[in-house]
């Protein structure tokens, strides 16, 4: 990126962003849930538990069973260089980490659960089961602790906003409604090649175009993946695998380009980070990414939140 392109970003960053009412209130699930599965990086058997949380309080992770330990879904708690799945870490004070948040955040928001307690596994590679769960619950408005309702704010884009590195780019554009565009290429890989999907953004579109497409991978990098210390808990069970030789190792695939909808799926995941006291996190924009992948999704926000300001050693290694 070009020292001027930059300083374009970092001024339009802070005046692009604000926050409307909804004329809605904040939601949480009308009655606990949970599911099991196996960790794709931990390898752990795991149950899931969702809790309903009072209006203000957000979606936060639990860790341990201690409050002190809360962990809120928000940005400022994303690990930056986090390349394969998107992990969160209290900025101040450390603690334990928890991984591979993306598919269940993407879930809840999409579906409108703004305030939640949750601990997580990955159960399938999709957000299919997490969309399960939050119907049998169902959703109802979050009270404060003072019994009240609290109205819902949600970020808007008013100015255009972009990064990029290399050929990789998030740009956000003013749009009356949320939509998203996505690109990916996998060049030396058939099978998959070059993708797009487009598609505006509503519990029901995300419930059946979005939420079942699965996360996947390259046989060929999986042993450099398990050194790595991740996907430990990989399988064919919960993700799609592709040779670059042989094509799908355990068809038949869900959608001709569920890839590139996975994508668009581990991006509303990492943009509900924007959320803070429950409100939404996804902005009311046209957001449109290339090739961007997790740490640039998070790196985006981060600009667009005003958290941090560009520096292009910060985006080496970024796509």
């Amino acid at each position: 990126m070009s020292s001027a392109a930059a300083q374009a970003l970092k001024f339009v960053s802070r005046a692009a962003l604000s926050w409307k009412p909804t004329r809605r209130p904040q939601q949480t699930l009308a009655a606990t849930v949970s599911r099991s599965g196996v960790g794709l990086h931990s390898g752990a058997r795991v149950t899931a538990t969702l809790i309903p949380a009072h209006a203000g309080e957000g979606r936060y992770f639990l860790v341990d069973g201690e409050e002190e330990a809360r962990l809120a879904a928000e940005v400022g708690n994303a690990e930056p260089r986090s390349q394969l799945c998107t992990t969160l870490r209290r900025t101040e004070g450390g603690g334990p980490r928890v991984r591979t948040v993306e598919h269940l955040l993407s879930a809840m928001e999409a579906l409108g659960v703004d305030n939640c307690r949750v601990e997580i596994p990955l159960l399938d590679g999709s957000a299919q089961e997490w969309v399960e769960a939050i119907q049998s619950a169902g959703l109802c408005a979050a009270q404060d602790t003072s019994g009240r309702n609290l109205e819902k704010l949600a970020p808007q884009i008013n100015e255009p906003v972009y990064l990029q590195r290399d050929d990789c780019f998030i740009a956000a554009f003013p749009s009356l409604q949320i939509r998203i565009s996505y690109g990916i290429d996998f060049p030396k890989v058939p099978a998959i090649e070059c993708q797009w999907f487009s598609t505006y953004l509503d519990p029901n579109i995300y419930s059946s175009k979005i939420a079942p497409a699965r996360t996947f991978c390259i046989f060929e990098e999986i042993e450099k993946i398990r050194g790595a210390g991740l996907i430990k808990g990989g399988s064919l069970e919960n993700a799609m695998v592709c040779s670059m030789s042989g094509g799908w190792l355990n068809p038949p695939v869900r959608f001709e380009d569920e890839p590139c909808r996975h994508k668009i799926l581990d991006l509303i995941g990492d943009f509900s980070l924007l959320a803070q006291n429950g409100n939404q996190g996804f902005p009311i924009a046209h957001i449109v990414a290339y090739k961007a992948g997790h740490a640039l999704h998070t790196h985006f926000l981060s600009y667009l939140s005003g958290k941090i300001t560009v520096d292009q050693e910060e985006l080496a290694g970024q796509c």
